[in-house]
């Protein structure tokens, strides 16, 4: 193929921008609150996550991207797009966005949720109970803890925090001193419920409530006696949220983290949200306030914060209105009261989750906390949760004398305040806290027991694709190994000597490890399945993944499309690779799933001339994964666990025809259809195979 050679597969016209494409990813998901086929409560749901994603998404990716401009970067990625232009495309395109959100929300949402007796109601509807009673609520709860701050020289404009509900208030009159700024700033507490629900006794319908902005806004004139409220109007501020803690500053990383939160609060502004029919004169004074452009506002039909809304789903009782609800199935073989140790110790078992429960993770820690014949365990800790039964695990094996030691990742973004706490819990129950590597982020997925028996002493490890959360667990699909083979286990604790200790503690024998040989390893069997393919063998690579960006990894794929590699991707998010360019990715299709639970595996299949492998893990195949994070990919090698992985996690996504969507090669998505064949949902599919 010498002409298929000269080809140049560094060209940004074969590379899709990463902001850009996972702007569609969250059009996927906005797309969920639109299907009249999911449970209207899950709709309202979806619109909260999409919405929830947009802030982080501000927070983080154009955060970062106005750093690059004011620094007069020109970075760019593989796209070669700059970072001033690809600001204004997603401003075009966030803007869109947010516009279908509350279009959505005030005229699909609202209006089917009062057909099922769920109203949020605003102050022109209230009846005479409710104005009765929302007075009397505001005046016990909102009005000893609201402070107004008037405009003036001597109340300059406050501080405000990082996605906090706000209001303008336009004033006329003077108030007791005299003076008469005309602008007044009201912050709500954190605190304060954003959702309210009426009691019955007032109530006009079984589900009746009032957003906390509904009730300061009608009752503003209360907080400025003696004036006249010309208007109030609901703002909130996006700010940076990156800590952007460098790790050679020296130092306890802890309280390098531990300040750093305070300033994320008020960091530089990003994006402002404001009323949609605050006068342009008052929107354009607080755009000024926080040093943003036209580009940079958004003017809103509905609540600022549309996150908020998610406090109605567990007020409302209706069953009908959400998913049906499920128990996770026991296998076969950890039913009952068994000895995990006897079972791992026969062979390995391999747990699909949310389809299987989570809970065999956190009996093992159970079990091995009351065992006295364990001495160690070792564990990391990416994110866990409130109240976390893994944690409590821990701290009973630390008071019970055994070695415990944790790897946690303070770093987990967003999750640092809890993971300090977590951190200080542990220590204090006598583990071994250690916050990982300078410089990479321990993302790995990984316990370790080490228990006595006779004169031996045997390893135990669990590795995962997901993190060590039980909620989590019941809502994001991941695969989970329990084993006891010597290689695996041994591997297992290499890699926690280089977490905890100095040095090199050697060549792993089974896992694949980011920084070191993850990135090599799988550009070596793209290639493998790029040469087979070349001598007419049949030859096949199969990924699942939440994102990929590398563009190594990308033009590898593109030289194994080219040599005849039939290639599946399964990219629940960010896709920078361009299928579908004749020439080029031909033999590249690209699919996403968005359904009822957050696909979350990660999982590696290559053909390998008919002696198929399969890898599961903990990185995707993005740069930071590949080269700036701890990650660990463990081969699946039992026949039958090698054929389970395969069918459930990547054959029977690739057959779904209801919640997936096809990468075109213009970077838009196109939802399949399953016409006139028949409806098949993979993760449909999969409750029912478990739980019935």
């Amino acid at each position: 193929m010498p002409a298929k050679s000269l080809v140049n597969l560094k060209n940004s016209k074969y590379y899709l921008n990463r902001e850009l494409s996972w702007l569609e990813f969250n059009r996927r998901v906005l797309a969920q609150a639109r299907d009249t086929g999911i449970p209207l409560l899950e709709r309202l749901f979806y619109l909260c996550v999409a919405s929830s994603n947009m802030d982080e998404f501000f927070e983080i990716r154009v955060a970062g991207l106005k750093q690059q401009v004011d620094f007069d970067s020109t970075s760019h990625g593989p796209d070669m797009i700059k970072p001033a232009d690809l600001l204004q495309q997603i401003s075009l395109a966030a803007h869109a966005i947010v516009d279908e959100q509350y279009a959505l929300l005030n005229d699909a949402l609202m209006p089917a949720l009062a057909r099922e007796g769920i109203h949020i109601l605003l102050s022109k509807a209230w009846t005479k109970k409710q104005n009765e009673w929302i007075k009397s609520y505001f005046n016990r709860e909102l009005l000893p803890v609201l402070s107004p701050v008037s405009l003036d020289p001597a109340h300059p404009f406050p501080q405000v925090l990082n996605k906090s509900l706000n209001f303008i208030i336009s004033l006329e009159g003077k108030d007791a001193f005299g003076r008469n700024s005309g602008l007044a700033i009201v912050q709500a507490p954190r605190a304060l419920p954003r959702m309210v629900q009426l009691p019955a006794s007032c109530a006009s319908h079984p589900h009746d409530f009032v957003m906390l902005s509904s009730i300061i806004f009608h009752h503003a004139k209360d907080l400025f006696p003696g004036m006249r409220v010309i208007g109030c109007y609901q703002f909130r501020v996006t700010r940076n949220a990156d800590l952007s803690v460098q790790d050679d500053e020296g130092g306890d990383l802890m309280l390098q983290i531990e300040g750093k939160l305070t300033t994320r609060r008020f960091a530089s502004a990003v994006r402002l949200e404001v009323q949609a029919d605050c006068p342009l004169d008052l929107a354009a004074y607080l755009m000024s306030k926080f040093d943003l452009q036209d580009d940079d506002v958004y003017l809103v039909g509905g609540p600022v914060n549309l996150n908020r809304m998610l406090a109605i789903l567990p007020m409302v009782k209706r069953p009908d209105l959400k998913f049906p609800a499920f128990e996770p199935a026991v296998a076969g073989k950890l039913q009952g009261d068994v000895n995990l140790f006897d079972v791992i110790r026969k062979g390995d078992v391999l747990l699909h989750h949310p389809f299987q429960s989570f809970s065999p993770v956190v009996e093992l820690l159970r079990q091995a906390a009351a065992d006295p014949e364990v001495l160690v365990i070792k564990q990391t800790l990416y994110r866990t949760g409130n109240d976390s039964s893994i944690v409590d695990a821990l701290v009973r094996a630390a008071h019970e004398g055994k070695e415990v030691t944790v790897v946690i990742e303070l770093r987990a973004r967003f999750d640092e305040e809890e993971n300090i706490e977590l951190a200080n819990e542990l220590q204090e129950a006598g583990a071994h806290v250690s916050y990982g590597v300078v410089g990479h982020k321990t993302h790995a997925k990984m316990i370790l027991i080490v228990r006595r028996e006779g004169r031996q002493l045997k390893r135990y490890v669990h590795l995962g694709t997901g993190n060590y959360h039980t909620r989590t667990a019941r809502q994001y699909t991941d695969f989970g190994l329990f084993s006891a083979d010597q290689a695996l286990s041994e591997d297992v604790q290499k890699v926690f000597q280089q977490l905890t200790a100095m040095g090199k503690p050697g060549k792993l024998k089974k896992i694949l490890q980011a920084p070191f040989t993850l990135h090599k390893a799988i550009l070596e069997k793209i290639e493998r399945e790029t040469v087979l393919a070349g001598k007419g063998r049949p030859a096949r690579i199969i990924a699942k993944l939440n994102a990929l960006t590398e563009p190594s990894l990308i033009e590898a794929l593109y030289r194994a499309s080219r040599a005849g590699v039939r290639i599946d991707l399964i990219v629940r998010g960010t896709c920078c690779l361009r299928p579908g360019i004749k020439g080029i990715s031909e033999n590249i299709h690209v699919r996403s799933i968005i359904g009822r639970f957050l696909e979350h595996s990660r999982l590696y299949y290559f053909h390998n001339n008919g002696e198929f492998e399969i890898y599961a893990g903990s990185a995707d195949w993005m740069e930071r994964n590949l080269f700036r994070r701890v990650e660990t990919a463990f081969p699946i090698e039992d026949r039958r666990m090698k054929q389970k992985v395969l069918q459930e996690g990547l054959l029977d996504y690739l057959a779904d025809n209801t919640q997936s969507w096809v990468l075109q090669s213009n970077g838009g998505y196109k939802r399949i259809s399953a016409g006139n064949n028949k409806p098949r949902s993979a993760q449909t599919s999969l409750l029912k195979q478990y739980t019935g």
